[in-house]
């Protein structure tokens, strides 16, 4: 699984990257539908948003989440694509 992570309007230090990786570790439990993972962090005024873009296998799933500060938007952002993937996966055994 290949993570990218960008920042938009912020820098991205070494324990952000380290937290994003950390997080999305646990998507291998999941299954090897994901390909690959594209984070982008983005402060906007007072707004921390960390949106993910994942490619998996047949088709691409889109989350977003804004919070006060950094850490809780990619705590939010995990739970959305933990959520997404268990309804993708379902989908697909159906």
């Amino acid at each position: 699984m290949d993570i990218k992570i960008h920042g938009v309007g912020t820098t991205v230090t070494q324990s952000l990257k380290d937290y994003v990786n950390d997080k999305f570790k646990r998507l291998e439990r999941k299954g090897d539908i994901i390909t690959s993972i594209s984070i982008t962090l983005t402060v906007e005024k007072l707004d921390h948003i960390a949106k993910a873009d994942l490619a998996v296998a047949g088709g691409n799933l889109h989350a977003e989440h804004t919070a006060e500060s950094m850490y809780p938007a990619i705590d939010g952002l995990i739970d959305k694509v933990d959520a997404q993937l268990v309804k993708y996966k379902d989908k697909l055994k159906s």
